[in-house]
């Protein structure tokens, strides 16, 4: 039986959190909303709800926050496309695993985002599937994402383990019934990972993490 390793993207292959936080942020101040790197890990990271409820709240018409949301999408775009953003040590990991189980992407990110995002990685081609926002309803931390890759994919929950950063990553692997490994980032650190099966400081920590959970 094939053991499989589902990988987040943001966070965890790509060093986009913080680019993602500087387009929202850019766009929210337009109607006076100045959003903190703490109320974005909040509200983002950490219960996977939209940073735009800041706006709901403060009572922008509904037709404005779509045009705010198309803008920071536009700008996120600009910034993922000015140089690769693939983090140290990640390919080291994918080239340990590569040939020796499946491994494929489970990304709460848009497909153009990926896209832009591994125009550059030199990544894709280690992984068997991926899955972007576009191939389910609900996102993470809404178990949905893993439930598709497992249905779609005929993965053995059992013979699987996720690699993720965030808290609403964790909880959408975990409320798929599947092991979840953490590696932590500047915007992660701080999280609640109680439920994860190991926290590693370091992406490289992963290829032995799991080839011994594989092998038990």
């Amino acid at each position: 039986m094939t053991f499989t390793v589902l990988w987040d993207n943001d966070g965890v292959l790509v060093d986009t959190e913080g680019l993602y936080y500087r387009a929202t942020r850019e766009v929210l101040a337009r109607v006076g909303i100045d959003l903190a790197s703490e109320q974005f890990k909040g509200i983002s990271l950490r219960r996977g709800e939209s940073t735009f409820q800041l706006a709901v709240e403060q009572g922008v018409p509904a037709e404005e926050i779509a045009f705010l949301r198309g803008e920071r999408d536009c700008l996120y775009s600009e910034f993922l496309g000015t140089q690769s953003w693939v983090i140290q040590g990640v390919e080291g990991a994918l080239q340990s695993l590569h040939g020796k189980m499946r491994m494929g992407v489970v990304t709460s990110s848009r497909r153009d985002h990926f896209s832009i995002a591994h125009a550059k990685s030199g990544l894709l081609r280690y992984f068997d599937f991926i899955l972007t926002r576009e191939d389910y309803e609900r996102t993470k931390p809404h178990p949905e994402p893993y439930l598709t890759a497992i249905r779609r994919h005929r993965l053995v929950p059992e013979q699987c383990i996720v690699v993720e950063d965030s808290e609403r990553g964790l909880a959408s692997a975990t409320a798929a019934g599947l092991e979840c490994l953490i590696v932590l980032s500047e915007w992660t650190k701080d999280g609640d990972f109680s439920q994860a099966c190991r926290v590693l400081d370091d992406v490289s920590c992963v290829p032995d993490e799991v080839l011994r959970r594989a092998l038990r």
